[in-house]
């Protein structure tokens, strides 16, 4: 390393190798019993299951490759001149992938070689599959693995992240950063600390830093759901890219046909726009495929890629994901505007519980519109803020005491959070003979079997009205009852309970008092 300049002096050599061996795991002793150090020890490569193989100028190449460099001059850096990647190498969808996840540091490149490795090579379909399964989020990755368990032939097939909404843009992060929240707010109520003998000093939010927390827990669980476990451990035949069904017995992905006795729609939903003039457009900048997401207008699935944190955030939506993020914001320094059309927040609650939560989220500084009668329109001003974020104007129209109020705010981001829609579009249902509702989903039985084609059945999110991990994990499980051994298992017997992660938390299992009232009980 001396030699090639890569460190002035064998110490920092030294410091370089242990560095390299032990963050990027390049290489490491031949027996393991050794770290790196100057002296006369053997070393090898470690073979690199997230690496592929450019079948054109025979090159290897994995997310590695898009790493953005350390710029440092010293031990720190540990990126010295190399040749850089040839991008025309990366598959077209690949690519695509990768441009919804942002910054391609350590930790998101660590996940995408564990849930989307860049020329992973599909199996090649030798028999009929006992069960194909189109979808790797909760629901998929418990029906594939299950299934493949107790000794089924399982295809999975997934065209973005293994793991789903939970893993990557769900449960994981969202909980890291009301953590963080949590902890911000503990620390900065000095009053309630003074009470029990604790004092602390002033509290500094390093927003960046917290936003790198969220990207490292998520990398550091993502093997859990990683193709290379799905494929070597549990026995699944894992298949990236975009499924298809081309008759009611076999579905195309990436040029191959999976033929099927069974087949199980796991495609979990997507994030529903509201109809405002310019919103679709800002929406756009932060998902073009290949461009550096700008947080102008964001939903959950690109919320957790800011690096900078805004001064003024709208809401759009007072539902669970709404109200979650937006006490979270706050908490951390963001003004918060919440809006909605109601008159309340949480639609589905108890109208008490809802004006306790309300009240909770005003007390940590958030604002509330919920007379919303028109998002009238948003646009950028021409103004970057020294945030680095642009400046954004959004009008809406308000009910106030009978008369109609237009007025403007002056933000630097918008999340929405006004429901998803199920994920049944593109994928040739029509040639299964698999009838879907685009607002409804799949149409299933109270066995989640298809009303119209009995060899597939559905679970998860692009199937239910209770768009949750667990209950799509509970759902994969009768799925796999009825499907593969003739159970009789019906979604109806489930009782889901679900909660609203704001603080004070609320929880709920069976009917509302609403319900009831409904019901005459």
């Amino acid at each position: 390393m001396v030699n090639e300049r890569l460190a002035s002096n064998r110490e920092e050599a030294v410091q370089l190798g242990q560095s390299i061996m032990e963050e990027l795991s390049l290489f490491e002793h031949v027996t393991r019993d050794h770290p790196f150090a100057d002296e006369y020890l053997f070393y090898h490569f470690i073979d690199r299951g997230d690496v592929s193989i450019n079948e054109t100028t025979g090159k290897k190449f994995s997310w590695d490759d898009y790493l953005d460099p350390v710029s440092s001059n010293g031990v720190g850096s540990l990126q010295p001149s190399l040749p850089q990647p040839d991008l025309e190498c990366i598959p077209e969808e690949d690519v695509h992938v990768a441009s919804h996840v942002w910054p391609l540091d350590e930790h998101n490149v660590t996940l995408l070689n564990h849930v989307h490795p860049t020329g992973w090579q599909d199996p090649d379909p030798q028999n009929k599959f006992d069960l194909v399964v189109i979808g790797g989020g909760a629901a998929g990755l418990v029906t594939s693995s299950g299934a493949a368990g107790v000794g089924a032939r399982v295809a999975l097939i997934e065209a973005n992240l293994l793991g789903g909404d939970c893993l990557n843009v769900g449960c994981v992060p969202s909980k890291s950063l009301i953590h963080a929240a949590h902890l911000a707010h503990t620390t900065k109520n000095t009053s309630a600390l003074a009470d029990s003998g604790i004092s602390v000093g002033q509290v500094r939010i390093d927003f960046p830093k917290i936003m790198e927390r969220i990207r490292r827990v998520r990398a550091e669980i993502s093997h859990h759901d990683s193709a290379d476990r799905f494929a070597k451990e549990l026995g699944v035949e894992v298949y990236l890219g975009r499924a298809t069904f081309v008759d009611p017995h076999s579905v195309e992905v990436n040029g191959k046909i999976l033929r099927f006795n069974k087949a199980v729609i796991a495609t979990g939903g997507y994030p529903s726009l509201i109809p405002m003039p310019g919103l679709k457009e800002l929406h756009a900048m932060n998902t073009n495929p290949g461009d550096k997401p700008r947080p102008y207008v964001m939903t959950n699935e690109t919320f957790f890629n800011m690096t900078a944190q805004p001064k003024n955030l709208v809401v759009i939506g007072p539902g669970v994901i709404g109200l979650e993020m937006a006490q979270s914001m706050a908490r951390l320094g963001t003004n918060v505007t919440v809006m909605g059309r109601s008159g309340r927040v949480l639609p589905k609650e108890d109208e008490d519980h809802a004006l306790i939560i309300q009240q909770s989220l005003e007390s940590d500084g958030c604002n509330f519109k919920l007379n919303v009668s028109e998002y009238v329109s948003v646009e950028t001003t021409g103004t970057v803020l020294d945030n680095g974020l642009p400046e954004l104007s959004f009008k809406i129209a308000e009910e106030i005491d009978g008369e109609t109020v237009v007025s403007e705010l002056f933000v630097d981001a918008v999340l929405v959070a006004t429901g998803r829609r199920p994920n049944v579009t593109g994928m040739g249902l029509e040639a299964a003979g698999v009838e879907y509702d685009t607002r409804v989903g799949v149409i299933v039985n109270d066995r989640l079997q298809s009303t119209s084609n009995s060899n597939v059945w559905a679970a998860g999110d692009c199937a239910s009205s209770f768009k949750f991990t667990h209950a799509a994990d509970f759902m994969a499980r009768t799925v796999i009852r009825n499907s593969l051994f003739f159970g009789k298992d019906k979604m109806s017997s489930l009782l889901i309970p679900y909660a609203t992660f704001t603080e004070p938390e609320i929880a709920s299992v069976g009917l509302y008092g609403t319900d009831l009232d409904e019901k005459g009980i």
